[in-house]
């Protein structure tokens, strides 16, 4: 059994009445790995509260079943700065063979700049490595969102950062512990993507799952090619992600 954590901000804890792509992910995991070949694991269980502003609700779509685990570290308003210093202690309590990672936005737009934000995913990842020297790293990209479009200080930023990322991974990876960098699903559009130019809706969802889905079994062999499941919305279309 491969034991999965969901680390990531206001776009991977979802808010109250949303599906996430966490829960898109386990599905597709549950399917390609067997039931009995997948858990989830994290100490957080909530989602994130727009009417008090805290990740305080249980209420996840009426149609997901009581047995998606619902464990994550994901918080909203949460970036690498916070998460850091807490995958540690985490991972000791609640242990995990991989992580699937999505961090950056928030640090980019209020907190740090992209080599400060870099310097911190290394922190993470050593951080994590001291508690579970063997784990596995799936990182994902800052996707662009709706601030991009006005802020070009801020859109050469995230780019920047990306850029970073992908040296950082490529010069952290290990044969004992494995960094993959997903490649963000290029028809990816934050206008039909998103309910609010940031935040996931139901395709966007799919699509974040289908670029950790992607990176996993094309750079490890895990589960297999992201489809979408029986009773969702009509699919969108997913590109060919490529390993980097």
């Amino acid at each position: 059994m491969l034991r999965f954590m969901f680390v990531g901000d206001s776009m991977t804890i979802g808010s109250a009445g949303e599906h996430t792509w966490r829960y898109r992910m386990w599905q597709h995991l549950r399917d390609t790995l067997g039931p009995e070949g997948v858990a989830v694991t994290g100490p957080r269980t909530t989602l994130h509260d727009k009417a008090t502003g805290e990740p305080l609700s249980h209420d996840y779509a009426p149609d997901v079943p009581p047995e998606f685990p619902r464990h994550h570290l994901a918080g909203w308003g949460e970036g690498w700065l916070h998460m850091a210093p807490q995958i540690a202690a985490a991972l000791h309590r609640d242990p995990a063979d991989v992580l699937l990672i999505s961090l950056g936005l928030i640090d980019l737009g209020f907190y740090t700049n992209a080599d400060q934000t870099t310097a911190n995913v290394s922190a993470f990842i050593t951080a994590a490595r001291s508690t579970n020297p063997g784990i596995r790293m799936v990182l994902l990209p800052v996707i662009p969102n709706i601030r991009a479009t006005s802020d070009a200080p801020f859109a050469s930023e995230v780019s920047h950062f990306n850029e970073l990322l992908a040296k950082t991974v490529a010069d952290l990876d290990t044969p004992a512990s494995p960094l993959l960098l997903a490649s963000p699903p290029l028809s990816y559009d934050i206008e039909v993507d998103t309910y609010d130019g940031t935040h996931p809706n139901a395709s966007g969802e799919h699509k974040l799952a289908s670029a950790f889905a992607t990176a996993l079994s094309q750079g490890w062999g895990i589960g297999g090619p992201y489809a979408t499941l029986a009773g969702d919305d009509t699919p969108p279309t997913f590109e060919v992600l490529s390993k980097s």
